[in-house]
């Protein structure tokens, strides 16, 4: 075979192999115009990460003895929505011997539990209501150390409750906007009604796809009458909408899901169309702003994210911030305006990353920026029990 036979049959297979590797993402994205693959993409909820651990068993994922009862909330709809109540570790000492002595495993009445009375009998009990990301369970990855980092502030007396969303771990149902949302609201208002916890002593902390959750939850009590407002919001890696989230997430950092569509708009536009998770938290922390602004309502939020997160891009922290930011006034911020006050008034911390604060004579929001931490490692970092310790200071 002769050099230029053999370049001409490589150049045949590569242009081949291309063809395929086109065809394949064409029908890639066309099957995304399915909700039921849509939402499999979105929410991941079949991925468990906990397949072979009883979530019922806490103990199997480093909690000590009935440090975590395992109860059900009833949502809106009817379903129970599967949720654990993390004891704050010295609390726990103190309450060992008598935890000790009750059954373990799933508790059909959590009210009558030792654990449950330590939080509604405690007028100085803080509660932290923690909305995971997509894929896995309440018991995944670095979710666990997440719930140490949380409490770790006052260990003697914040308590964590977190939950899986229809369609995750132990949670029946499939996943959707309104459904997700509705798993989340049932679970507050059952931390208000049944706890009895005060809004103002229960903060709401969410990671990835639990920040537009958390989002959500804020602007939906802000709009109630009388509007209810927590004590602070946390959103750790946060992204500006589902849409535009597919167009710059890159599958382990490299492979684009939908950035060669997102170059021509025109196409994009086209295809956003049938996109039925929207998650929009740019729309939703602007409108919970504005509201908290016009009712003269104290309201605080901390956006933390990694520069190093591969899964979602800094850009998205960056101009929800700016969204936010912008919502505090009638005629709003400029961009400009906003990087003039990071540079005035911004904090650089070195290797420790950045903070930027907006004031105003109702509202903190903050911002903190690390160099490293990447998507889910930050959940476990100090910068999570800071942030916490900040808001609750207030309270």
């Amino acid at each position: 075979m002769t050099a230029g036979s053999l370049a001409a049959l490589v150049v045949k297979y590569a242009s081949l192999s291309t063809a395929v590797a086109v065809g394949l993402y064409a029908g890639f994205i066309g099957l995304l115009t399915m909700q039921s693959l849509q939402t499999h993409v979105v929410y991941l909820h079949k991925v468990q990460m906990t397949w072979f651990k009883d979530l019922n068993t806490p103990e199997f994922f480093g909690f000590m003895h009935n440090q975590v009862t395992a109860f059900g909330v009833r949502s809106l709809s009817g379903e129970d929505v599967y949720a654990w109540h993390i004891l704050p570790i010295e609390l726990y000492r103190k309450n060992e011997a008598s935890l000790l002595e009750e059954p373990s495993g799933f508790c059909p009445d959590i009210t009558a539990r030792k654990a449950f009375a330590l939080l509604h009998d405690d007028p100085e009990a803080i509660l932290i209501i923690h909305m995971h990301g997509a894929a896995g369970t309440v018991g995944s990855g670095y979710r666990v150390p997440n719930y140490r980092a949380l409490s770790a502030g006052n260990p003697n007396k914040i308590h964590v409750i977190t939950f899986d969303y229809r369609g995750f771990g132990r949670s029946k149902g499939t996943p959707t906007g309104h459904g997700v949302l509705e798993d989340a609201i049932s679970v507050v208002q059952w931390a208000i009604g049944v706890t009895q916890m005060p809004p103002s002593r229960i903060l709401i902390f969410g990671q990835s796809l639990g920040t537009a959750v958390n989002l959500a939850v804020a602007e939906h009590f802000s709009l109630q009458s009388p509007p209810i407002v927590f004590s602070g919001h946390v959103l750790v890696a946060p992204f500006l909408d589902a849409p535009t989230l597919m167009a710059t997430y890159r599958i382990a950092g490299t492979i684009p899901l939908l950035g060669p569509i997102a170059r021509f708009p025109v196409l994009f536009n086209y295809l956003k169309q049938y996109l039925v998770h929207k998650w929009s938290s740019t729309d939703r922390i602007a409108r919970y702003v504005h509201a908290n602004e016009a009712n003269s309502l104290p309201y605080r939020i901390t956006i933390i994210y990694a520069e190093d997160d591969f899964d979602v891009p800094s850009t998205h922290s960056q101009d929800l911030f700016w969204h936010a930011v912008n919502a505090t006034k009638a005629t709003g911020v400029s961009r400009g305006e906003l990087e003039q006050v990071k540079l005035e008034g911004g904090a650089d911390l070195g290797p420790a990353g950045t903070v930027m604060k907006w004031h105003t004579e109702t509202g903190i929001l903050r911002v903190e920026i690390l160099k490293t931490g990447l998507h889910d490692v930050i959940m476990g970092n100090p910068v999570i029990t800071l942030a916490v310790m900040r808001i609750l200071a207030k309270v």
